[in-house]
């Protein structure tokens, strides 16, 4: 057993020996490097490298990319390697012998003449020669040794008798130390340009000069006016002529007369083209005001939570009623006599869509719009956040691969533009203008109405029936006040019809008993449709 513990121990330590070579990849040191290059024609610079090697393999760094100017890195593409092995910038060489590659893009255009710059020995070198040639007579050289910063000139430069060949010499480069040669051209000897890759930088990506102000301004202009032009043709009102205006009254030889027979819930949703909570809410006091329920108050203590019982009545004949306050009355009972505020959930939550639904439908058959109001905000809506979506895309490649990237935002903001307007998209028809000019007339009545033109004994029953209305408007403190003041013989009385106060209660409290109803109720069913998107 112990033989065997201990050829085990022995094969873990030959395999992990086995698996770290790493070791010997800079072990090795190059004695001499004799380097020749020649600059073709096209551009294209030959290195050709005798290496004499002492020790293991030497890996060596080559630079391949160098900051050009605020927006751009100079690239350095180094191909065709031989003798050598190249795995990313850095090269290896395993054994004395012949290095090999090409490399494009070291030449820069200076004025009158051509400026060749490579990067030719890396260390650790001890001695390095370094000729050079090219397609032209040479102006003149330089080099640098140490750090690729350093401005050490190297042990020697010279130019041959003939002018066509430089040569350079080092000695002693260390790990991480290279000898740059510079080498100067006649102007068009290769015709050669640096190879430049844009770097992303925020401070550049999103350059403001009068290049891209101006193409941003001319971009927003085009798209935001694009986007009035669609609300202009697409999303205003169709125009009436000779349209009723100023006051409607709501009445007429003392029976009630909304303008153009329109229902509270109806007027809510035509009003604002929403088919929200405040609709159902005024929606529920018409359905007691016209017989179909009564709202009764529990009593309660000082410190209750107020709450009301919706009572089913069967006086008026269900037949009568618009599909959507059909679909708001079985979503309050569902098969119930009676049921509070604060239980309006469950199965009543889950219609509530269903209201909506029926209300967006009923204004398209009145002929008020031509399509859903909420389809038509939907979609528009959509759009929006689809050009939103496709200009951060756009800002991103602009910003990375250009410096235009405000282009791109400026397709945001016209996408953010597109996405609000859409909710002003909606339009109505000429019928629906119409009527919303008698709304208006109408809304205006409620608010400024003298009631001594009404007479006594229609007082009660008119005004009550302007309350539904009134919740839409928000002058229900106005009408409950005027309600809670008359009966029909002028005199002061205890219950209406249609709302029953607990014991002790006269119609005196009633504007207050309304006002808090309103709000409890357009409350109850706020939590009732979150408690459904739940």
């Amino acid at each position: 057993m112990v033989d065997l513990a201990r050829r085990l121990g022995l094969a873990v330590v030959l395999a992990v020996l086995a698996a770290s070579p790493a070791h010997a990849e800079t072990s090795g040191t190059i004695t001499a490097d004799d380097v020749t290059m020649n600059l073709r024609k096209d551009g294209v610079l030959h290195v050709k490298e005798a290496i004499t090697l002492s020790g293991g393999p030497v890996a060596r760094t080559l630079l391949t990319r160098t900051r050009f100017d605020d927006g751009h890195d100079r690239v350095y593409r180094v191909s065709n390697v031989k003798g050598a092995t190249l795995d990313g910038d850095t090269l290896t060489v395993r054994g004395s012998g012949t290095v090999e590659y090409d490399v494009t893009g070291a030449v820069t255009p200076l004025g009158p003449a051509e400026e060749l710059r490579w990067f030719a020995v890396s260390g650790p070198v001890r001695h390095a020669v370094v000729t050079v040639t090219g397609p032209g007579a040479v102006q003149n050289v330089s080099c640098f040794a140490g750090e690729l910063t350093s401005a050490m000139a190297c042990t020697a430069a010279s130019i041959d008798e003939t002018g066509s060949t430089a040569t350079f010499e080092q000695q002693g480069l260390g790990s991480g130390q290279s000898l740059t040669v510079v080498v100067g051209y006649p102007k068009g000897a290769t015709g050669a340009t640096p190879v430049l890759e844009r770097r992303f930088e925020l401070s550049t990506a999103f350059t403001l000069n009068p290049v891209t102000g101006g193409a941003l301004a001319l971009l927003l202009l085009l798209l935001l006016g694009g986007v009035g032009l669609l609300y202009w043709t697409r999303g205003r009102d169709a125009r009436i002529v000779n349209a009723e205006s100023g006051v409607v009254s709501g009445h007429s030889n003392g029976h009630f007369t909304p303008p153009d027979g329109v229902r509270p819930g109806q007027i809510g949703t035509l009003f604002d083209e929403q088919a929200d909570v405040i609709d159902v809410t005024a929606t529920i006091v018409d359905l007691a005001v016209r017989g179909y329920l009564r709202i009764d108050e529990p009593p309660r203590q000082a410190y209750d939570v107020p709450d009301w019982r919706l009572v089913r009545l069967s006086r008026a004949p269900l037949g009568s009623l618009l599909p959507y306050e059909r679909a708001l009355y079985e979503a309050i009972f569902d098969g119930r006599d009676t049921v509070l505020l604060s239980e309006l959930h469950g199965s009543f939550a889950a219609h509530l869509s269903q209201v909506r639904d029926a209300l967006y439908r009923d204004v398209v058959t009145q002929g008020w719009f031509a399509r859903r109001p909420d389809s038509v905000r939907s979609r528009w809506t959509t759009v929006g956040v689809l050009v939103i979506g496709l200009g951060v895309l756009a800002t991103v490649l602009l910003a990375w691969f250009t410096t235009y990237g405000l282009l791109g935002l400026a397709v945001v903001i016209a996408g953010a533009a597109l996405a609000y307007g859409g909710q002003f998209m909606p339009a109505k028809t000429v019928k629906g203008a119409e009527a919303l000019a008698h709304t208006l007339g109408f809304r205006q009545y409620l608010a400024s109405a003298d009631i001594a033109d009404v007479p006594a004994a229609q007082r009660l029953e008119l005004f009550s029936r302007y309350l539904p209305y009134a919740v839409i408007f928000d002058t229900v403190d106005r009408w409950a006040r005027v309600v809670g003041s008359f009966d029909g013989d002028g005199r002061q009385t205890d219950h209406l019809p249609w709302y029953q106060g607990p014991a002790e209660w006269d119609l005196s409290r009633f504007a207050d008993s309304m006002r808090t109803f309103t709000v409890t109720a357009s409350g109850a069913i706020s939590t009732a449709r979150q408690f459904r998107s739940l």
